[in-house]
């Protein structure tokens, strides 16, 4: 166990070192405040503002929708299945299917599914796909935090004339809130760190995103193409690059773990 933690805790530091050395240098206010201009992956001028904040649009969208679909299944699983019935089961094992699925998978699905509806690559394409990703975190996340709700607790909401939708709503929700709260920022972590699933649906562009029915550039594509290219000076902008996307997610598990303690408090043991 030792072994196996100081064995993750070197790699998480040779990754950090590796972006930290080679980006550190590069890394610029005008990298992070520009979007491409002409002549950029030659080693021209320009940033990669375009990139941050399709990445951020892409994440964002794709979060929201995936959620507004996720908290109805969650709340059926919890107030209308009892927890170890066959059919909850079945909902939950093909939730785990749909988490493994490699994200190249929905990638296509989403280009399928924009072929049948007429799209082309677009901001719009690429949020539904991710809604699609980050689906089954989503639910699977909440519905694991849900179940370690006290048993005591749903029943004395019952036993004082609460449904079960209220005591859904009214009770578990916020017994379980900083579980549901890390559960969306871990999609999220999920959605603006993937490049398979929107390679084919949100395209790529050098301008900034104005609308939902134009590409919009992501960042690890930003750093794929950077790196794919002959010259050294792009290169290094792949590695501060890399290093943006992962400040971006150490945010949002530091945002994570601070909510966790904040509102742990509030809750009923």
């Amino acid at each position: 166990m030792r072994l196996a933690l100081i064995s993750v805790v070197m790699i998480l530091g040779w990754i950090l070192a590796t972006l930290l050395i080679k980006g550190m240098p590069v890394l610029s206010w005008e990298l992070i405040s520009q979007p491409p201009q002409g002549g950029y992956y030659l080693g021209g001028k320009g940033g990669i503002l375009n990139a941050i904040l399709g990445s951020l649009y892409l994440a964002a969208g794709g979060t929201l929708l995936a959620l507004i679909a996720a908290l109805p299944v969650v709340f059926y699983l919890t107030t209308y299945l009892h927890q170890k019935t066959r059919r909850a089961a079945l909902i939950r094992l093909a939730l785990d299917v749909l988490w493994g699925i490699p994200s190249i998978v929905y990638g296509v699905f989403g280009f399928l599914i924009m072929l049948s509806l007429g799209l082309r690559a677009s901001l719009l394409a690429g949020i539904i796909t991710l809604a699609f990703l980050e689906l089954p975190i989503l639910i699977r996340g909440m519905d694991e935090f849900i179940r370690t709700t006290p048993e005591e607790l749903v029943q004395s909401s019952l036993a004082v004339g609460a449904t079960p939708l209220d005591t859904t709503l009214k009770v578990i929700s916020r017994q379980t809130l900083p579980g549901l709260i890390t559960a969306v920022l871990l999609a999220f972590g999920r959605g603006i760190g993937d490049a398979a699933s929107v390679l084919f649906t949100a395209g790529y562009t050098d301008h900034l995103p104005t609308s939902l029915f134009e590409p919009a550039a992501s960042l690890p594509l930003a750093v794929f193409f950077q790196l794919g290219t002959p010259f050294p000076a792009v290169q290094q902008r792949a590695y501060a690059s890399a290093l943006v996307l992962t400040i971006i997610i150490l945010v949002i598990s530091f945002i994570s773990r601070w909510l966790i303690s904040r509102f742990n408090k509030y809750l009923v043991r």
